[in-house]
């Protein structure tokens, strides 16, 4: 058997949990709400006390397999005695018979610690009101995903991150040319300069995120993720030119997910500028707001991107001879 950490409420001695909404330690029973380094230091205190004298009889039926449980843990739980099985990668549940929230200690165990662990903004029920919202209005689901067995087994799930800094240098030495014609009556003359530039710089990067887990699919991703810690947040149009045929697709998967908004920039890096190729469809990829907030930055892109342009098309059309 391995090892469960859980706590009970000094109040009332019932199983307590974390609550996302309040980010307080609150017991389900008596309503009583606890900050987590004051629960702990109580439930320091309640580790001194004598423990209950609870034998439980068992009698094992059929044996598993080999096959079958290999990569399962079992635990037993410290409230009803019930056993609680979960995979290599289980780290938190609840006890399926009195449904005591419990986390895996042994789970946390090895060469790496977590440096963070964020708790979730959302908790269980409100989760479940956002899974059948999107369920909502589609006719063609199986009904066993709108029953309420399976709405139950929502879970949350830690998705571990690196987090890297790196430093980059850069030296670049390049010849460059200069020309310049004029003509006389007689002569038509060609002056060619040439210019040895040495160019060098360095950036720095803090805090970028990669995703450390196999397991969970890439596309699950959260902009809050790559946006998190950034000093330059750059979108674009959900379909672009010759995507219009899929315009209407695309405005449905990316709605209300894939968006910069006000509260998306809150976790960015204070100033950091907001980067559009433009035309911009406020309301959409990026809220009117936003937009106007970080105008400035936005027009000078567009700006420096004409200058491009001008470039290519001075280089396509001059004469040959200049």
């Amino acid at each position: 058997m391995q090892t469960l950490q859980e706590y009970k409420c000094p109040c009332c001695g019932g199983a307590i949990a974390f609550d996302s909404t309040l980010q307080k330690m609150k017991c389900p029973f008596c309503g009583t709400e606890f900050e987590m380094d004051a629960l702990k230091s109580y439930d320091a205190e309640l580790q001194g006390e004598q423990a209950d004298n609870m034998e439980w009889e068992t009698s094992a039926g059929s044996e598993w397999q080999e096959s079958e449980i290999e990569g399962l843990r079992s635990y037993v739980c410290k409230s009803c005695g019930g056993e609680i099985v979960g995979d290599a990668n289980t780290a938190a549940t609840s006890c399926p018979f009195c449904g005591n929230p419990v986390v895996m200690m042994n789970q946390f165990a090895g060469l790496l610690k977590p440096d963070i662990v964020i708790p979730f903004k959302l908790d269980k029920k409100a989760a479940k009101a956002g899974l059948m919202k999107h369920l909502n209005g589609k006719k063609l689901l199986p009904k066993i995903f709108k029953d309420q067995n399976h709405i139950d087994e929502v879970k949350g799930v830690y998705v571990p991150f690196w987090l890297f800094d790196t430093d980059v240098d850069a030296q670049v030495r390049y010849r460059a040319t200069k020309i310049r014609t004029w003509s006389d009556e007689d002569y038509r003359y060609t002056e060619t300069s040439y210019y040895m530039i040495h160019r060098g710089g360095s950036v720095g990067f803090e805090h970028v995120p990669v995703d450390g887990s196999s397991k969970m699919p890439d596309d699950c991703r959260d902009p809050k993720e790559a946006v998190a810690g950034a000093d330059v947040v750059i979108t674009d149009v959900w379909a672009s030119m010759g995507q219009e045929e899929e315009a209407q697709k695309r405005r449905l998967a990316f709605e209300g997910i894939y968006q910069v908004n006000a509260e998306l920039m809150k976790l960015a890096n204070p100033g950091a500028m907001v980067q559009h190729c433009l035309p911009a469809h406020r309301g959409e990829e990026i809220t009117a707001e936003v937009f106007e907030a970080h105008a400035g930055e936005i027009f000078d892109e567009a700006e420096n991107r004409l200058h491009a342009q001008k470039a290519v098309m001075y280089l396509l059309m001059k004469d040959e001879d200049q």
